[in-house]
């Protein structure tokens, strides 16, 4: 693994409010401190210079990019995380994937748990492996690959790069799973947290927010 170079462009606000803040991570920023002064640089490192009471809520691999929600208090914080542990927050990715889904559509259901060897590594486990479910459908096809819109309705660390690398078709750009080839088609990972849906904290409504694919 390379050396932790983090981009240094401005983070984008999606939306923010008195009670939370949305942004648009970079890939290759990491969504919380890693171990060693030399990781300390993250998104909720840059989110507090703005919003110095902003508190994780949930993350998103460093290679990943798109939509990190932040809370702006205590109270905010518990609401939002119970929502995600719940299940009552809707996500949605795009990934460009190698090869083409023989099915243009689908769900795969693989029981996930850490690799504890190779950590922060993740494989699947039938027998130890806790249940995790993403639902795909595949919006374009370009030369031997394809783009599909990814739904987790499970939330397991690495959960869309490895039940797509399971099924044979690895996230382009994965340095963690995918087969050299796969690797080598992109500089980065191509995996983008595109929407996000959920009861905002404070009021109930419901809030709904996308951003387009950079890659």
């Amino acid at each position: 693994m390379m050396a932790y170079a983090p981009p240094q462009a401005k983070l984008e606000v999606v939306f923010a409010d008195d009670f939370l803040v949305v942004i648009d991570k970079p890939s290759g920023l990491l969504s919380v401190p890693g171990r060693g002064d030399d990781k300390a640089d993250c998104a909720w490192s840059r989110v507090q210079i703005s919003f110095p009471d902003a508190l994780t809520v949930h993350r998103l691999d460093m290679a990943t990019s798109g939509l990190l929600l932040f809370a702006r208090s205590k109270e905010m914080q518990r609401a939002l995380s119970g929502q995600f542990a719940r299940g009552e927050v809707s996500k949605g990715y795009i990934a460009d994937v190698w090869g083409v889904p023989e099915a243009a559509s689908g769900e795969i259901n693989l029981p996930l748990i850490t690799d504890w060897p190779r950590r922060p590594l993740q494989k699947v486990d039938w027998e130890l492996g806790k249940p995790s479910c993403t639902r795909y459908d595949t919006m374009s096809v370009y030369g031997s690959s394809a783009r599909l819109a990814l739904k987790p309705l499970t939330g397991r660390s690495h959960q869309l790069r490895v039940h797509l690398a399971e099924i044979g078709h690895p996230i382009l750009g994965d340095e963690f799973y995918a087969h050299p080839a796969a690797l080598g088609a992109r500089d980065r990972l191509s995996l983008h947290a595109a929407s996000i849906r959920f009861a905002h904290p404070a009021s109930g409504a419901q809030v709904s927010l996308s951003l387009p694919c950079p890659f």
